[in-house]
């Protein structure tokens, strides 16, 4: 082996080593430390997501390693928790990731050192055998020494002569044992290592895979250096979904690796290498799931959604059509349910709910005017005002017999017909992080504007309707589109509500409008569609098990009704303070940050941050708080509309209970 000279990333490693030596041997860890660090995983595997979402030119040195110090954390609190091996090779693939961005050889080093490190202090971790395997590609593939890659193959062999990995260890013995024989003759050969690398840096890389789970859908996320093009097919003993990449090239991290989902319909997903660039992603899937592909830009990514089981007979199309969909707005989310174990990365601490978001806004109902009031007793007066109908509205909209109404145009739904009712809502705040959204002409940023008004809206509903909230994000975090409506559909939501504030060239535009998933072709709303997406599916819910192939008209039915009251809300609230606010309607465009919700949702832009006056307005907490009670106001006729709020799951003590 060749001696190397740690650099700093080297010298934290084997501090971090040194310290770990010390408490290993400690026969416990204390149940308080043990508990920390499992937080710790949540919120380090949250960073991880977040940095993922980001274009790699967005990523600077300062950010990888804070990830990478989260996940040290987390064995250093406690080194013989379930989650401290899977923290090692986390920090072990963030430093070949950092490195191969950088162009930083100590970096990639590191993450040799760091492989070593796992499996010198973790002999029974599964990860053992895939960490030897890695190390030699790290050699063979970014730190050009064919003779340690190929030393480290052959003992990966023989350790590990039955492992899954053991044919891909000996066909590059062979490689390299050919490179090495034209190299002695003195023949031109393609060269390895960094050489190699360059000369297929056509090969768009694969750098991560990610998935979510819920009931009935789970959502696979491929993380790429750059778009590709791909082919998908449906194959069977086993039943699996192979999905080709061309041009493409695993990381070495991800080579051979495999992830074990077990979510009932989708069972694992493993990554391969194949010849004349091409990568192979499996998902093992339940015999009767079905599935759908797109790709998303900025950062590119492809992504694919596993539907839960239908009839026997269902459909087994391919779904390659590649998609150029534009990419929306980045979140964190708040989530009501604790993640499994083995479900990979959830963007939120297990169990943290609405409730937790009350220290961030005061009690809207006893004092509208928020945490900077001041602009006197009549503005809270008149935001008062607009708070007494809607309880009362409420209150009818949760009595638990009624029958539902027809909608606007006189239609039964199936929602309606089979009496189905509201329990849950995802309240989406946009943008959030290095994601600004629009920024006013005063310096008014959209991201802090929608959280704001979100949290208000939250406490509205829980507190008048009896719903249960969950929030997306409840800080300035940004975390990938993908997890969103992902977010929505793991936690069965029966509404989703994405809270924007719109932008325009002319400084003049003002006014409020309420847009649902369809496809359009008015260049106005695809404009905006376009702008909104630039970073870049008893209740409601459970209709997906009722009648799979008429959900998706369904939901967009209801999406219309739903932001149609909405709408009227909105703008009927804001135009008693400002009259000149224009309703500029109900609207229709293909938002990505919508695709894939499993139940009804809208995207409502509550103002033009681009217009001076707005932005005043908007920056006043009375304001904020109006457009909260307006969206409140929308929310609770849509579901007076249905048979009712279920709210029986909850605890009592709310208003509208």
């Amino acid at each position: 082996m060749k001696t190397r000279s740690p650099g700093p990333a080297g010298r934290t490693l084997a501090l971090g080593a040194l310290l770990f030596a010390l408490v290993l041997p400690a026969s416990a860890v204390s149940p308080a430390k043990a508990l920390q660090a499992r937080r710790q995983f949540a919120r380090a595997e949250r960073l991880r997501e977040a940095l993922n979402g980001r274009p790699a030119e967005q990523r600077s040195r300062r950010d990888y390693q804070r990830v990478i110090d989260a996940y040290r954390r987390v064995y250093y609190l406690d080194p013989l928790s379930r989650k401290a091996d899977p923290s090692v090779v986390a920090v072990a693939e963030l430093l070949a990731a950092m490195g191969r961005q950088f162009d930083d050889t100590q970096a990639l080093q590191a993450s040799v050192r760091q492989f070593e490190f796992l499996r010198a202090q973790y002999p029974g971790s599964r990860h053992r055998a895939d960490a030897l395997f890695t190390i030699a590609e790290l050699y063979k593939d970014d730190l050009n020494d064919p003779a340690l890659s190929q030393a480290t193959f052959e003992e990966f062999v023989r350790q590990y002569p039955r492992n899954r990995l053991t044919g891909q260890a000996a066909q590059a013995i062979a490689e390299l044992n050919r490179q090495s024989s034209k190299k002695r003759t003195g023949r031109a050969g393609v060269g390895s290592g960094r050489g190699k690398a360059a000369g297929a840096s056509a090969a768009a890389r694969v750098t991560g895979i990610r998935h979510w789970s819920t009931p009935d859908y789970s959502r696979v996320a491929i993380d790429l250096e750059k778009e590709v093009k791909f082919d998908s097919r449906r194959m069977d003993a086993p039943d699996r979904i192979v999905f080709e990449l061309r041009d493409a090239q695993l990381a070495s991290v991800l080579v051979g690796k495999s992830f074990d989902v077990q979510d009932g319909f989708l069972k694992q997903i493993r990554a391969s290498a194949y010849p004349h660039g091409k990568v192979r992603v499996t998902l093992e899937v339940d015999q009767a799931a079905s599935y759908s592909a797109f790709l998303l830009p900025n950062p590119d990514r492809l992504i694919i959604d596993i539907h839960g089981k239908e009839a026997a007979s269902a459909e087994r199309e391919d779904s390659g059509e590649e998609i150029s969909s534009p990419s929306e707005d980045d979140v964190t989310t708040r989530s009501v349910k604790p993640a499994k174990d083995d479900v990979a990365p959830r963007a939120a601490p297990a169990g943290a709910s609405a409730s937790r978001a009350e220290g961030k806004v005061p009690d809207e109902a006893s004092a509208p005017t928020s945490r900077k009031a001041g602009n006197g007793s009549g503005e809270a007066s008149s935001a008062k005002l607009i708070s007494d109908q809607p309880v009362k509205e409420s209150r009818r909209a949760g009595s638990a017999a009624r029958e539902a109404k027809p909608t606007a145009s006189g239609d039964r739904s199936l929602i309606r017909a089979l009496g189905l009712k509201i329990g849950r809502i995802v309240i989406d705040p946009g943008h959030g992080g290095h994601d600004t959204g629009t920024i006013g002409p005063h310096g008014l940023q959209e991201k802090d504007l929608v959280l704001e008004v979100g949290l208000r809206l939250g406490r509205l509903l829980e507190k008048r309707l009896g719903a249960e909230i969950v929030y997306t994000r409840d800080d300035d975090t940004f975390i990938p589109l993908e997890t969103r409506t992902a977010i929505a559909n793991r936690e069965q939501a029966d509404l989703f509500v994405s809270i924007h504030a719109n932008s325009s060239a002319d400084p003049d535009a003002r006014g409020v409008e309420t847009y649902y998933l369809n496809f359009t072709s008015s260049p106005s709303a695809l404009e905006v569609a376009a702008r909104e997406n630039a970073v870049s599916e008893k209740s409601i819910h459970e209709l997906q098990d009722l009648v799979k192939k008429i959900a998706l008209k369904e939901k967009i039915g209801e999406s219309r009704e739903f932001a149609f009251d909405v709408q009227q809300a909105l703008h009927a609230g804001l135009a008693v303070k400002s009259p000149a606010i224009r309703d500029r309607g109900v609207k229709q465009a293909p938002f990505v940050v919508l695709i894939g919700a499993n139940m009804p949702s809208i995207l409502a832009e509550i103002s033009f941050v681009s217009n001076p006056k707005d932005e005043s307005n908007l920056a006043l907490p009375a304001y904020r708080q109006r457009v909260a009670e307006s969206l409140y106001r929308g929310i609770s006729r849509y579901a007076s509309g249905l048979s009712g709020v279920r709210v029986a799951s909850r605890a009592a003590g709310g208003e509208g209970q």
